[in-house]
């Protein structure tokens, strides 16, 4: 099944075909390609996974023109504005809220 893969990937299986994609190709399968990591790593939950799904994260921020440093300033811009994730907070519908 054709794929986006890492650059270096062909060189393991020469006996395959590979061509470079357009840039609208390569947008659409980046975005599939995030989809399908974030799929690996969800039921695995290893370290190599997450680090896949990161990959992919980087480089959709370059299609942005974004570096992976621009892409922590604007995470970290909305942590200071929301706060993060780390307080564990969980959102109850007024309908379903059991307090």
């Amino acid at each position: 099944m054709p794929k986006l893969v890492r650059d270096r990937i062909p060189e393991l299986f020469p006996e395959n075909r590979d061509r470079t994609l357009s840039e609208a190709e390569y947008a659409d399968a980046l975005r599939a390609k995030l989809g399908e990591e974030v799929c690996k790593y969800l039921p695995d939950r290893t370290p190599e996974e997450l680090a896949d799904v990161l990959e992919v994260l980087h480089a959709l921020a370059a299609l942005h023109g974004l570096t992976p440093d621009d892409l922590e300033i604007l995470r970290a811009r909305k942590a200071a504005e929301r706060a993060g994730l780390a307080g564990r907070v969980w959102l109850e519908d007024d309908k379903t809220n059991a307090r």
